[in-house]
C-alpha cells in the first residue's frame, strides 16, 4: 500500500515482510496550466526536467543523471529520457535507482525538478513525486507538490542510506534555476537533514 507523504515525512524502502527493496523507480508527473479567458484553453508545453545528484556522506557532489548524462558513472541511476511537454496522464519523466549497486561512498541521492524553459510553479499543476517497487511495480510512497508560485525548481525528495537499507524523505524545498546546478547551494541544508 502506497504512503502518501508530507513535507519532512520519510518512509524506509522496505516490503510490509522486511524485505529490503533494491530496485527503484522515481517518478515524476506534472500538467501544464492551460486555461484561458472565458474557459479556453493557452498557453505553451513546459519542459520540466527532473535530476538525480548523488552525495557522499561529508555532502560533496560526486555524481548526477540528468537530462544531459542520462546516467551515472557505474549505471546505478538511469535517466529514462526528457519529456519536454508534460503532455499526458501519469508520469512524466523517471529516474531508475539500482539501491544495491549504488557505490559505497554515496550516502544520499536528491532528487530536484527544474523549468528548463524559465516558466514558473504558477504555469504547472498536478506535480507529483512517487516511488516504485521495480520489481512489483507497485508504489511505495508519493508526494503531492502543492507549491504554485513564482518559483521556477524544487528539490522534491531524496533517498538516505541507513541500516543497511534506504528511506525516501519528502522534502518539498522551492528555489529557482534552469538546471540542478543552480540548485546545488540549496542543496547542502538539505543533506544534514536525514
Amino acid at each position: 500500500m502506497s504512503v502518501s507523504l508530507a513535507k519532512g515525512q520519510s518512509v524506509a524502502l522496505a516490503t510490509d515482510d522486511g524485505r529490503v527493496i533494491d530496485h527503484v523507480r522515481i517518478a515524476l508527473g506534472w500538467d501544464a496550466v492551460r486555461k484561458g479567458f472565458f474557459g479556453g484553453f493557452r498557453g505553451a508545453d513546459v519542459d520540466m526536467d527532473a535530476s538525480a545528484i548523488l552525495y557522499d556522506a561529508a555532502g560533496s557532489h560526486v555524481d548526477q543523471a540528468w537530462f544531459r548524462q542520462l546516467r551515472t558513472r557505474n549505471d546505478a541511476v538511469v535517466h529514462t529520457g526528457d519529456n519536454r511537454t508534460g503532455a499526458g496522464a501519469g508520469d512524466d519523466e523517471s529516474i531508475i535507482v539500482h539501491l544495491d549497486r549504488v557505490p559505497a561512498d554515496v550516502a544520499q541521492i536528491v532528487f530536484t525538478i527544474n523549468s528548463f524553459t524559465g516558466q514558473s510553479f504558477a504555469q504547472i499543476q498536478n506535480a507529483f513525486c512517487r516511488v516504485v517497487d521495480e520489481s512489483t511495480r507497485a508504489e511505495i510512497a508519493r508526494f503531492d507538490m502543492s507549491h504554485s508560485g513564482p518559483h521556477t525548481a524544487e528539490i522534491m525528495a531524496k533517498l538516505s542510506r541507513h541500516d543497511g537499507g534506504w528511506s525516501m524523505t519528502a522534502l518539498g524545498e522551492i528555489g529557482n534555476g534552469r538546471t540542478f546546478q543552480d540548485l546545488l547551494p540549496s542543496i547542502a541544508p538539505t543533506l544534514r537533514a536525514s
